[in-house]
């Protein structure tokens, strides 16, 4: 059966990709720079560094706290091109509103600004990559996700080193008004996204539900693809959140004061390369969930090299070649939250997706905080276990037959709209014809009519 989205040309016509590209890579480059600048800003005005760190906890925890509000927000909201830009632009203005007042107003005031900017962060992150199946064709989708990958990178990049340059020399203040500028233009890019309303007429609750709040989390532990990819992706952020620790360590190590930067920003620029050559080639697009799969074994394995390689440039090498497996890694985890997630709950999907690898990493840092006295082997032995142990889990997740719950299937129309709330059955007959239920994972519970016509 073919409906009229099927021949539709892309939400986003062919500029679409340029434009989502720029305002996603502006946005995350203000988050990413943002805690470097508040922390700068504290200590410049207030003299506290104490201060500082409040407001970067303040700004972080929300991305994971309110990731469930604001996806299932999303993903109800008729109107999502006003949704996500006017959501991005008001980051921007509560930073430029932070660099005003941190140190000239009260510090409960500072930190609920603070932590309101942070309630909108999720949209930055896993809420604009959940766009991109609406702006593109199914055929363009794993390349716009390797190159969403790389504005992820560039970020993680450019972030922390513009807001420590702009701080230095021209003061925190100025620095954290220019991220905040450039969180906003990204906001107000994305209103130049052609994005299809979704049909029907506007919902009468204006909240979600608890239940609908609960519905993405339901999803990453019934489906097997997204429970495997969540799951595994999270378990190898403890590794890698441990990453900074261990280049300070081995900073000291090696007598080499550059390497506690230099050391992470060569794993960064892997990543970079390494979503780049997947742009080109994506291996193994047609099951993403065993790109990330072999993607963390990858990791591990330069990981596990490090104590034995004797020299800071060698070190250096194999933290970019680690970085590298990463790129790819990344790029099929996205590809994999928008092939199962089925459009009532993909904002949600991405932007839990995203909160709970920032809790993973959190950890992973606090952990080998607490154990950095054991030394560079053992923190980076155990940092690349980490990523074994990750794989080990995510295929026995992937191949438990045990779970009854739908997988999802996707689609074959890239940019549908999401069905309204009043056409659930519609949808679902749709994909029951279009993508029979996987053997061993059925779509839906047996109706009383196959029951009968099974043999017993």
């Amino acid at each position: 059966m073919t409906g009229p989205d099927a021949t539709a040309p892309p939400a986003g016509g062919p500029a679409a990709l340029p434009v989502y590209l720029t305002a996603a890579a502006l946005a995350r480059t203000a988050d990413e720079g943002a805690r470097v600048a508040l922390v700068m800003l504290a200590a410049q005005r207030a003299g506290s560094p104490a201060l500082g760190g409040a407001l970067v906890a303040a700004l972080m925890v929300p991305h994971v706290a309110a990731a469930p509000v604001a996806g299932a927000l999303a993903d109800t909201v008729r109107r999502r091109r006003l949704f996500h830009g006017g959501g991005v632009a008001l980051y921007g203005v509560a930073l430029a509103a932070l660099a005003a007042l941190v140190g000239r107003t009260g510090d409960l005031a500072v930190l609920a600004l603070a932590a309101a900017a942070g309630c909108v962060a999720p949209l930055l992150t896993g809420g604009l990559t959940s766009l991109l199946g609406e702006l593109l064709p199914k055929d363009r989708l794993t390349r716009a996700f390797s190159a969403d990958a790389v504005s992820y990178n560039l970020a993680g990049i450019c972030g922390p080193a513009a807001a420590a340059a702009l701080g230095t020399a021209a003061g925190a203040a100025l620095a954290l008004t220019v991220l905040g500028a450039g969180a906003t233009a990204g906001g107000l890019l994305l209103f130049a996204l052609r994005l299809r309303p979704r049909p029907g007429p506007r919902p009468r609750r204006s909240r979600p539900r608890p239940a609908d709040l609960l519905s993405g989390a339901a999803l990453l532990v019934r489906d097997r693809p997204l429970r495997a990819v969540t799951w595994a992706s999270g378990l190898g952020q403890l590794g890698v959140g441990a990453l900074p620790v261990v280049s300070v360590l081995l900073a000291r190590r090696y007598d080499a004061p550059w390497a506690t930067g230099g050391l992470m920003t060569a794993f960064a620029a892997g990543a970079l390369a390494g979503s780049l050559g997947y742009a080109c080639r994506p291996v193994g697009e047609d099951r993403p969930e065993r790109v990330v799969l072999w993607g963390l074994l990858a990791t591990a394995l330069p990981l596990a090299v490090v104590p034995w390689s004797g020299d800071v440039l060698v070190a250096t090498a194999l933290f970019a070649a680690a970085g590298s497996c990463t790129g790819p890694l990344f790029s099929a985890l996205l590809a994999s939250r928008e092939r199962y997630a089925p459009a009532a709950v993909r904002t949600q999907v991405f932007t839990l997706g995203a909160g709970l690898k920032s809790t993973f990493a959190a950890a992973g840092a606090a952990v080998a905080g607490a154990l950095g006295g054991l030394g560079t082997a053992p923190l980076l032995l155990g940092a690349a276990a980490c990523q074994v142990a990750a794989a080990a889990v995510g295929r026995v997740l992937l191949t438990d037959r045990r779970t009854r719950g739908a997988r999802p299937a996707r689609s074959p129309v890239g940019n549908a709209p999401s069905a309204p709330a009043g056409g659930a059955a519609v949808t679902r007959n749709r994909r029951e014809t279009e993508h029979p239920p996987v053997s061993g994972c059925p779509a839906e519970p047996m109706t009383s009519r196959e029951s009968h016509a099974r043999p017993t």
